[in-house]
């Protein structure tokens, strides 16, 4: 079978397959640091959000991120605490919910802290210490190294965040800290060069507040990141600021490179000279940030080649692109070169396609949704959800 691991040969297509061993391996990295590092690392939702997996990550973290109502219910119902929350902009008739199920809200401006900060510092007055919530608020240090914009929570005319110019001398009653996120799969020295901006504009602050949120982005379970350096840089952050707790909330890190999408082929068109082989997943609809970014995944087993060269290919050379099976005439990707001829009921099996897949997928054309199932340590496969018709009409009414 072309691009297939032995492992996957028994699941029913198509399937994420999140490997437990894998999840295992990410998580003792993000452990091992935030241990050395002095530091609090938790989970954001918004890449990785498969609840039936949280025990395990219960083992190593002690905490999640969300940014809407619904992820802040699902830290406190299925993870078992209240979430680090952050959204753009809050809604007057969602705020006690949000607040019910928050340790920490941050809010994205000076309007929004005015607005809702009252109805905090009331709940607060309220409760037992224990359950009262920090506030916090989301600054932008005008500054990222982040190259496309679609990312780029620092691009010109941002809606996120407060800049240093526009905060008073004196921090808003009730601010115990920082958010600061501006980075996208970024390394150490991003992060080395975000904290001197950071640093230069908001220093004078820092002394009055309790703690800063240096969000997501920081890919620390990558190959080739420098773990030695971010946990140097974090103890000297530390140092320089010793009343402060550090807090970073990545999302890819965690769930990087722990799993695949398995498809099957369904049909191969030629067409133009090209070939493209029809699977039974969608490009648009379960790994669309190949065509937001894009990017193409590589996929087990075959080359990954430059996109046109599925254009230019001989006879006899195995070279295709990969159509998704929605109507989207844009849904589908190319090239890949393989060992062999592809035909109907080949397997496909695309690489890295758990964190920011999952939580951003759609039902279009009322395609059926990848079951989700994980690899177990011992070998085994435990099906985690199975989607139905139900789920289609049900969103539709």
């Amino acid at each position: 079978m072309n691009g297939m691991d032995a492992g996957f040969e028994g699941v029913r297509t198509p399937c994420y397959v999140v490997e437990e061993r894998l999840l295992r391996r990410n998580l003792e990295v993000i452990s091992d640091v935030a241990s050395r590092a002095g530091v609090e690392i938790i989970l954001a939702f918004k890449a990785f959000a498969l609840w039936r997996t949280f025990p395990i990550f219960k083992e190593y973290i002690g905490g999640t991120t969300a940014s809407s109502i619904f992820e802040a219910r699902l830290a406190v119902e299925e993870f078992g605490d209240r979430a680090h929350t952050y959204s753009p902009a809050y809604t007057s008739e969602t705020f006690d919910e949000i607040m019910c199920n928050s340790s920490h809200i941050t809010f994205n401006s000076l309007s929004q802290y005015s607005l809702f900060y009252p109805r905090v510092d009331e709940y607060n007055r309220g409760v037992d210490a224990v359950k009262r919530i920090s506030c916090g608020l989301r600054i932008n240090p005008e500054y990222s190294e982040i190259d496309v914009d679609l990312y780029n929570p620092c691009a010109k005319g941002s809606r996120f965040g407060v800049t240093a110019s526009d905060l008073p001398a004196d921090l808003p009653v009730g601010i115990d800290g920082f958010h600061c996120h501006c980075h996208c799969e970024s390394s150490s020295y991003a992060l080395a060069h975000t904290l001197e901006h950071v640093e230069q504009k908001f220093g004078k602050y820092l002394s009055k507040l309790k703690w800063i949120n240096l969000g997501g982005g920081h890919l620390m379970t990558r190959a080739d990141y420098d773990v030695d350096h971010l946990v140097a840089l974090l103890r000297d952050f530390r140092e320089r600021h010793p009343g402060l707790r550090v807090i970073l909330e990545p999302g890819s890190a965690f769930a990087w490179q722990t799993g695949t999408l398995v498809a099957s082929v369904v049909d191969v068109v030629v067409s133009g000279g090209i070939k493209t082989a029809i699977v039974d997943v969608s490009f648009t609809c379960h790994m669309p940030d190949c065509l937001e970014m894009p990017y193409q995944p590589g996929i087990v087993g075959a080359e990954s080649l430059p996109a046109d060269a599925a254009e230019f290919a001989k006879d006899g050379e195995n070279i295709y692109r990969i159509g998704g099976n929605s109507c989207l005439s844009g849904d589908y990707m190319g090239s890949w070169r393989f060992e062999n001829p592809l035909g109907v009921g080949d397997r496909i099996v695309f690489e890295d396609m758990i964190h920011y897949t999952t939580v951003k997928t759609t039902m279009f054309n009322g395609i059926a949704h990848p079951d989700i199932v994980m690899l177990c340590m011992d070998g085994t496969t435990k099906l985690l959800r199975r989607f139905c018709y139900e789920d289609y009409r049900d969103r539709m009414c």
